[in-house]
């Protein structure tokens, strides 16, 4: 089985290297970076699987960070932050974290977080897809470049458009729900999110459909969500 990297992000040597050690003990590769421009350094040459992630660092901050990783990757990100308050936390998770661990911090339970969503990522999430391309009939998604094409041409689609598109095509023939696809792709309560959500279906629509009003690929359920065609 190919062995799971973390990178381990923090201005904090002491902390870079008692978590390696914890990590390492449990079979896991450990990459370190003190701040988060040598972070998305280090991503742009190594594969990384997990990215524990502080808040307050210089150079450039880990909310900042983890904004820019977000815009082009989909690989879980921990925050590990001295900042308590529930409105960093908050933050941190609007912003694209799948989880949030305050200092000081129980070694075993970020050992046990690091592995549910290393164990969430490769075996529910898209980790496996970056291995195939999915094509549902002219409709291509490369998930490791982030590419989507119809009939062989690219698709110019937003961060957001591009996750919504990723998680239907990653499901295809499967219905979600309007509720179950703000919260995977905004990470946050789906509350009123029918406008939202229904607005940048009708912009992927525009971009992927030759016909939005008849749609091939992108369909609607009424009253429950939505589905992408096998």
């Amino acid at each position: 089985m190919e062995q799971r990297v973390v990178l381990v992000v923090d201005d904090d040597k002491e902390i870079r290297d008692a978590i390696e050690i914890y990590l390492r003990h449990e079979g896991i590769s450990v990459l370190k970076a003190e701040d988060g421009l040598e972070a998305l350094e280090t991503l742009e040459s190594h594969q990384v699987h997990l990215i524990i992630m502080d808040l307050m660092m210089p150079r450039l901050d880990g909310i900042t960070a983890t904004f820019k990783i977000r815009e082009h990757r989909n690989l879980p990100i921990l925050i590990l932050s001295a900042k308590s308050q529930d409105s960093d936390k908050i933050l941190g998770l609007h912003i694209g974290a799948d989880d949030y661990v305050t200092k000081p911090f129980n070694p075993m339970e970020l050992v046990a977080r690091v592995k549910s969503q290393l164990r969430r990522y490769v075996t529910f999430g898209s980790y496996e897809g970056v291995k195939k391309m999915i094509d549902l009939r002219g409709l291509a998604l490369n998930v490791e470049g982030k590419e989507v094409t119809v009939n062989g041409e690219a698709v110019k689609l937003t961060p957001i458009e591009y996750k919504i598109v990723e998680l239907l095509m990653t499901n295809a023939g499967r219905v979600l729900s309007i509720q179950e696809i703000y919260e995977r792709v905004w990470k946050e309560p789906g509350y009123n999110a029918e406008n939202m959500v229904a607005v940048h279906i009708r912009k992927i629509r525009e971009k992927i459909e030759i016909d939005p009003k008849n749609p091939r690929y992108l369909k609607v359920v009424w009253g429950i969500g939505y589905k992408m065609e096998k």
